[in-house]
């Protein structure tokens, strides 16, 4: 009798897809047009004809049309009376939806908003699930309609609910690993699953200390995920993490897999996953200590502002848009990877858990702690949550974690509809891809210092 011995995922998938050759590097195509309007780099954009845009700034708290010069802007919703306080909320979603047309879900008001193509906001839809509001907002992936018309977006994952014993809650419940892909159709508000995605798991305890109840969550910082996205023609990609490779649910509805793809896999040694945990607590600890000294500064300008006769907010005192307490993004480079502290969704890796929840600048609270290094993957995985994102033309554009020092900003692998590496392409230094457009656009978006800038790149 033979002993089978465990061979790990990943190494079987540098076996068998070692075979094919990674395509070289190339750059992004030139910036055509750029703007500097926006509060911050968290937006989200609907590509419509004739080069215009609906932009989606969170930090901002607005919907803006753009035209093809990306110059000038016309505010389709925000706080203000003139669009009656379309953005109630921290977080919207923006969603394309039939012809030109999209939604604006507005998750505190848990309804959807119609904007025509002319960025005119017409009847207000509800949204399918109560429950569902924050995943439709973008939070998770980007919400899109199927090849059968209906809305597919993640739904929220299933916690449980405490332990409660004679004096209150004793015990927090299992956190789940992975999450439902759904689909719904708005004219019935019927909901089926689509297929299950393994997402971070945050071990959470609890201690009851004669009613003093303290809870303390441990994250993983290098988690293996699975991603998801919408292509052009309504079929559903799911990226999976674990041997890189893309589950489809396709167009006529059949389900099929693709081979494996390309990764240069780096393994970590013992030592190197003690020094990857050392780097990111180090992380972490400057993060902490940049929010605190940007908050004093803050509060130091509001006050100045103040006696200045200035309002909270305005160029004379208290934070602008997009400043500490309004989702400002903050990342700091460790081992090669991108890390940030801001909403979800943001760049590579999100580590947003603190005090003020996401969006509210608070980075990694104190009884947030890291899991031990031996409970870190024996390989790197490929790529982070809300990496994967689809282009017009039917690409699906993963932003990969670097194996390996590379100068210049994130690679990301282009795929196929056959699930094939066909390119690697490198954005510049600093940019992130929030979105693309019709004829190969891609649209950027970057922070220095306090300025934001959004691009309209060419794909080559």
């Amino acid at each position: 009798m033979h002993t089978l011995r465990f061979i790990p995922i990943a190494l079987l998938a540098t076996t068998v897809a070692g075979a094919q050759q990674q395509p070289a590097i190339r750059q992004l195509g030139p910036v055509v047009a750029k703007s500097t309007i926006f509060a911050s780099p968290r937006l989200t954009v609907r590509a419509l004809p004739g080069g215009r845009l609906l932009v989606n700034d969170l930090a901002g708290r607005k919907v803006v049309m753009l035209d093809s010069t990306l110059s000038n802007a016309t505010v389709v919703a925000d706080t203000t009376s003139a669009t009656a306080n379309a953005f109630s909320g921290r977080v919207g979603g923006l969603i394309a939806y039939r012809g030109d047309s999209s939604l604006f879900v507005d998750p505190q008001a848990m309804s959807m908003l119609l904007i025509d193509p002319q960025g005119k906001v017409g009847r207000v839809l509800s949204v399918p699930r109560s429950q569902d509001a924050m995943m439709l907002s973008g939070v998770q992936g980007t919400p899109a309609f199927d090849a059968s018309g209906k809305l597919v977006y993640r739904a929220p994952p299933n916690f449980g609910m405490p332990q409660f014993g004679p004096n209150g809650p004793v015990g927090m419940p299992t956190p789940p690993e992975s999450s439902a892909v759904v689909r719904v159709d708005l004219a019935t508000r019927k909901i089926d699953t689509v297929a299950f995605v393994k997402i971070p798991k945050m071990n959470v305890q609890m201690t009851n200390d004669n009613g003093r109840i303290s809870i303390s969550m441990q994250t993983n910082p290098l988690p293996v995920v699975d991603e998801w996205t919408v292509l052009s023609d309504g079929s559903v990609a799911i990226v999976r993490g674990r041997d890189y490779h893309v589950d489809w649910i396709n167009a006529d509805g059949s389900k099929t897999s693709s081979a494996k793809i390309p990764f240069e896999w780096q393994r970590l040694t013992d030592e190197d996953k003690v020094a990857f945990i050392d780097s990111v607590k180090a992380a972490r600890a400057r993060m902490i200590a940049a929010n605190q000294a940007n908050q004093a500064a803050g509060v130091e300008a509001k006050a100045a502002g103040m006696a200045q006769g200035g309002q909270s907010g305005d160029k004379r005192g208290g934070p602008q848009p997009g400043a500490q307490g309004e989702g400002q993004t903050r990342r700091q480079v460790v081992d090669g990877n991108t890390f940030t502290a801001g909403a979800p969704g943001e760049g590579r890796m999100v580590i947003q858990t603190g005090p003020g929840g996401p969006g509210a600048g608070g980075g990694l609270g104190p009884n947030i702690n890291f899991v031990s290094p031996s409970e870190l993957p024996d390989y790197k995985p490929p790529f982070f949550t809300n990496s994967v994102k689809s282009d017009m033309e039917g690409h699906i554009w993963i932003q990969t974690i670097p194996t390996r020092q590379i100068p210049g900003g994130p690679v990301y692998d282009v795929i196929n509809a056959k699930g094939e590496l066909v390119e690697r392409v490198q954005v510049p230094t600093g940019r992130t891809i929030v979105g693309f457009g019709a004829g190969g656009a891609v649209y950027l978006a970057s922070r220095d210092g306090t300025t934001t800038t959004f691009e309209r790149a060419t794909v080559k």
